[in-house]
């Protein structure tokens, strides 16, 4: 590494490291508030409203949202079912229903003394598993005395700010230090893990009206900032994990969950390797899932050109070291993180214009053209990618009906390329893209 290169490095890595001290939330699964249960929120006079109520600051019926459309109110009942029974006898475990490792992520796992009376593990990931502990904060949230800063400071956890967010999501969607999707949970019959935090947000079944009242109170981030925020945290947090000794294991094969899953699972008359310069690998090597850093390079170009070039290089060593032993995965992985995290800051502070959307839109697509979402997960993000920059158009009212309409039916058959991760054929991928190519130029 020659001089100047080191000293650009330490300053980004100085500057992550910035981001990291001024960020002190402590996420529910790991703070020391009492979880009082869900039925203290479901109240008809508080959040359990059957339906919407007139001429209040809140809809007051997030608690029935939450019961009867969100999945996250299901995902205990989801480890009674078949599946999960399958996959707890492949684990070897007694049942999934009461195994750590499943309840973690499918529901409120806090210890038992933080337990409320009203507490029930059976209720899955409910209020306090996002929002927090609410043993300090519940009087003064109900006693309105308290304003949302505030309440921060005495538990309630920032869902709305898409730092947040993109932390508390990907300790299930990913993992964290304490839970972890391996390879071998997978290979149980887990499924795969895929991610995007935009996306994600928009298709939840959404429990708050995001109007005046709520720009008065909150943070309201942009489609394209969540999404650009989502792809810089998901890249640090597989970076933090690929550090952990503890995802290194012995024998001859490294914990296989950080590689790209279609490099080996599919029939062998498919061939479906194809050359990517940004990878350095040629076939038969099983490579590093780089789908959030593809992104993230496309991002980084149009807003941080000074780290975008480092990102890249450090993105490259790292595929080289754990594909072929050609460096320190660990050093690698710290400096992509590095980039990740400063990237974050970058991101957080940035107000996203329609010129920025739009030549988003431009480099994903040409990205794609190049041949970079030749794997299903790039191709899978790019969509989900494309469909979020779509929408922020469309709430801008940057779009007419026609263009509008032009663009849907590009994504349409962006989403009918990657409909199945058994059956994706780039050049079908690379047709849609074209497509989208066409319905973005000015009508």
């Amino acid at each position: 590494m020659t001089l100047a290169s080191k000293s650009k490095f330490l300053a980004i890595a100085a500057l992550a490291a910035q981001m990291a001290a001024s960020v002190a939330w402590i996420e529910p699964a790991s703070a020391e508030d009492l979880h009082v249960g869900v039925t203290t929120c479901a109240g008809s006079t508080c959040h359990g409203a059957v339906q919407p109520l007139k001429n209040s600051g809140v809809a007051q019926n997030e608690y029935i949202t939450w019961q009867r459309k969100d999945r996250h109110a299901k995902a205990y009942e989801m480890l009674l079912g078949e599946r999960s029974k399958r996959i707890a006898a492949n684990l070897g475990l007694k049942d999934a229903h009461t195994s750590e490792i499943c309840l973690d992520c499918h529901a409120d796992n806090v210890p038992n003394e933080l337990r409320g009376r009203q507490f029930q593990i059976s209720d899955g990931v409910g209020c306090e598993a996002c929002h927090g502990g609410s043993q300090r904060w519940l009087g003064p949230h109900v006693a309105a005395v308290a304003s949302i800063a505030e309440l921060h400071k005495i538990g309630l956890y920032p869902t709305e700010d898409p730092v947040a967010r993109a932390k508390l999501c990907l300790a299930c969607h990913f993992g964290d230090d304490k839970r972890f999707v391996t390879h071998r949970i997978m290979g149980a019959g887990h499924p795969r893990m895929s991610f995007e935090l935009n996306t994600f947000t928009q298709i939840q079944p959404a429990h708050y009206v995001l109007d005046d009242n709520y720009r008065k109170r909150k943070v309201a981030a942009s489609g394209v900032q969540t999404w650009a925020i989502g792809q810089a945290l998901a890249l640090s947090t597989v970076m933090g994990q690929l550090q952990e000794a503890k995802r290194q294991k012995p024998g001859p094969f490294p914990e296989l969950v950080f590689y790209d899953c279609y490099a080996c699972h599919h029939p062998l008359s498919n061939v479906r390797w194809e050359s990517r310069a940004s990878t350095g690998l040629g076939p038969g090597v099983v490579r590093f899932n780089d789908a959030n850093a593809l992104m993230l390079r496309v991002i980084a170009q149009r807003l941080a050109p000074e780290i975008a070039t480092g990102l890249n290089d450090q993105v490259l060593a790292l595929h080289q070291a754990m594909a072929e032993g050609k460096g320190d995965v660990s050093e690698s992985a710290r400096r992509v993180k590095a980039n990740a995290d400063a990237l974050t800051q970058r991101f957080a502070a940035h107000s996203f214009d329609r010129e920025d959307i739009r030549a988003l839109m431009r480099g994903l697509v040409g990205a794609g053209l190049a041949n970079d979402f030749s794997d299903y997960a790039g191709a899978e993000q790019a969509t989900m990618a494309l469909a979020s920059l779509t929408q922020s158009l469309r709430s801008a009212n940057d779009l007419n009906e026609q263009q509008f309409n032009a663009l849907k039916a590009a994504l349409d058959q962006c989403y009918a390329a990657t409909a199945s991760q058994d059956a994706y054929r780039s050049e079908e991928f690379i047709k849609a893209l074209r497509s989208f190519q066409q319905a973005m130029a000015p009508s």
